[in-house]
């Protein structure tokens, strides 16, 4: 029995042994696995103490025009298509016009009848007044044949009155450029019915552009006419600077939101098209705008997008990358305020050489 028990036991002894070296040698391989640093560029932000009103808006034409028609028919054809430059006077579309060519032929037929009445009447008229001055006719049979001669020529204005309406008819029936510009929308086709008022074409003048902003009822009287403003154009990556042209006096058509012009200049007009979306960001000195207070300023690249959160990297004492969640405010440009997250002086990661993540060692190069 002892030498059974003394075998158990240094079996047991054995294993425990073993078991020991292969956590030590465990050890030792994760030990000698080390993370390389990453290469990270940190910038300490900007404090924006610009007092200034950063609102959205969309580039447009200053001279847009809904081509449609007064009368109703079949468009028979369409001269133009979509992005087509055209010149003031040019045919654009035509309408049926057989029922309106028929009306003038009534017309002329009316006023032919009526002009023969009328010579006749005049004759009798001009009869009868040297009949009555040789006292050879009365004042009643004058007034009748006078009164004739002027419902005769009534009758004949008319019928003129009549023409002249179904040529105006028939010249709504070729609709032509009210302007030089550019067909931005077709909204009809040929075989369509068009009724009258109905939009067939979009004709804008791109040689004027502006932006059309929304400004809101408690920021408005912030705004002055002639004011500077820096529009920012994402799709194109460019900012241009403007001025406040026009600010609407009332916001009844769109609901408590003021209609703000912002005149571009030159070199912004051979470069943008109409409906690009814009930042527009007015200066109010003076003034404290509603919507703005002494926030950090952020390189919009550096902010991270996971899933409907926002976050950006910043270092650790210890040398390491540490997520943070921000909260965002108006972007001015490529630079975006951050309204909570992260403090005055402190520094984020703007860019990296590899993969970050929450720990991950870093190597720091400040810009």
């Amino acid at each position: 029995m002892m030498r059974i028990k003394q075998t158990t036991i240094l079996y047991f002894t054995g294993i425990l042994l073993l078991t020991a070296m292969g956590c030590s040698s465990k050890k030792d391989d994760a030990s000698s696995v080390k993370t390389s640093p990453v290469n990270v560029a940190v910038q300490t932000p900007a404090v924006n103490t610009d007092n200034s009103l950063t609102v959205t808006g969309q580039v447009e034409s200053a001279l847009s025009a809904n081509i449609s028609t007064r009368v109703m028919g079949y468009i028979t054809s369409i001269k133009v298509k979509v992005g087509d430059r055209v010149s003031k006077g040019q045919l654009l579309v035509t309408i049926s016009n057989e029922d309106i060519l028929a009306k003038r032929s009534q017309a002329e037929a009316t006023i032919a009848s009526a002009d023969a009445a009328y010579k006749n009447a005049q004759k009798d008229y001009e009869r009868f007044s040297t009949l009555f001055k040789q006292k050879s006719a009365t004042a009643k049979e004058l007034d009748n044949v006078t009164l004739q001669q002027q419902v005769a020529k009534s009758n004949l204005q008319s019928a003129q009155q009549m023409k002249a309406e179904a040529n105006a008819m028939l010249a709504y029936t070729n609709i032509t450029a009210p302007f030089s510009g550019v067909i931005s929308q077709k909204l009809a086709d040929e075989g369509s019915i068009a009724n009258p008022g109905m939009p067939i074409l979009v004709l804008e003048q791109n040689r004027e552009l502006r932006v059309s902003a929304e400004v809101p009822e408690n920021e408005i009287s912030t705004i002055k006419m002639n004011s500077p403003a820096t529009i920012s154009i994402a799709s194109v990556n460019k900012n241009y600077s403007g001025i406040v042209q026009e600010i609407s006096p009332s916001s009844m058509p769109t609901g408590g939101q003021y209609i703000v012009k912002i005149q571009l200049p030159a070199e912004a007009q051979n470069t943008l098209s109409a409906g690009m979306y814009a930042t527009v960001n007015i200066p109010v000195k003076g003034v404290k705008a509603v919507n703005n207070t002494e926030g950090i300023l952020i390189p919009v690249g550096a902010v991270q997008n996971i899933g409907q959160l926002n976050a950006i990297y910043t270092v650790s004492e210890s040398k390491t990358a540490i997520l943070r969640y921000v909260r965002l405010g108006n972007t001015y440009g490529n630079q975006v305020e951050v309204l909570s997250g992260l403090g005055q002086g402190e520094s984020l990661i703007t860019s990296a050489e590899g993969k970050l993540y929450n720990g991950v060692p870093v190597t720091v190069t400040h810009k």
